[in-house]
């Protein structure tokens, strides 16, 4: 679905911890007009449906996602699928888990980043999810033409004397990709696609950064990591409190045992 430039700045001025929400509600409403373009006027009958209808109740259970699958040159993996399933998992879930009533700031968050730009905010929600590409050099020729390194904006590639090929500094890579994509001879490759996951991120009176778990994880490792995170959060929450407050009262031992 592509979007207008005002249709976009009109879903700008909506508060961004109900962005993926509005944003979904909005694209299904153009697709019911028969459009294939989100415009200005299928923002304004989206209000105008909801105004009257309790559709932006909270269900206990959020997911947004970045502009990725717009068609973003930044994205490192394609994330449609493992957001289907997360959708598929948890939606309707926490609203039978969890008793009294939810309010907004309540509700359990996924953000999910196609790249490490993360412009759905990841480190601050329950549950964020990263794109990762991992580069790796193979044994194909190298050219030294420099455009890996001029691609890396994190400095992590570097010439080595005596050596046909760039060198990675793994504590700077955040594993875009960018450097594998702008390699035209084939020497820095794919060696691993997944997803980076950091769990516990908040905003409010104590805000806090999500803890980014170890490794790069496959769509099946995050689906298991992201029901532990659940079950943890039911299991121990209270009042309403978020995941990260429940982590650090109770530790990070019950989401990470599984990956030791």
């Amino acid at each position: 679905m592509i979007w207008n430039e005002e249709a976009e700045k009109a879903l700008a001025r909506v508060p961004f911890f109900v962005r993926g929400k509005v944003r979904r509600e909005i694209e299904k409403e153009a697709a019911g007009q028969g459009s294939h373009h989100v415009l200005p006027e299928h923002v304004r009958d989206c209000r105008k449906k909801c105004l009257s209808r309790k559709s932006f109740e909270p269900g206990g259970f959020q997911i947004e996602t970045c502009f990725g699958s717009n068609g973003c040159e930044n994205r490192a993996v394609r994330s449609e699928a493992l957001v289907a399933e997360l959708e598929r998992n948890f939606a309707g879930f926490f609203k039978e888990r969890l008793n009294g009533p939810l309010k907004m700031h309540h509700e359990f968050r996924i953000c999910v980043s196609d790249c490490p730009n993360a412009c759905s905010r990841p480190q601050i929600a329950d549950i964020g999810i990263i794109g990762a590409l991992r580069p790796r050099v193979s044994c194909q020729p190298c050219s030294g033409c420099g455009v890996c390194i001029s691609a890396c904006i994190e400095n992590a590639l570097e010439t080595q004397r005596g050596a046909c090929a760039p060198g990675i500094d793994k504590d700077k890579c955040l594993m875009c990709g960018k450097c594998v994509s702008a390699c035209p001879s084939g020497v820095l490759c794919e060696d691993r696609k997944g997803w980076r996951i950091q769990v516990g991120g908040k905003l409010g009176r104590h805000p806090q950064l999500g803890k980014e778990l170890e490794e790069t994880h496959s769509k099946e490792e995050v689906l298991a990591i992201a029901q532990r995170c659940v079950d943890v959060y039911c299991t121990h929450n209270i009042a309403g409190e978020r995941l990260g407050a429940i982590l650090s009262r109770i530790g990070y031992d019950l989401i990470e045992r599984s990956e030791n």
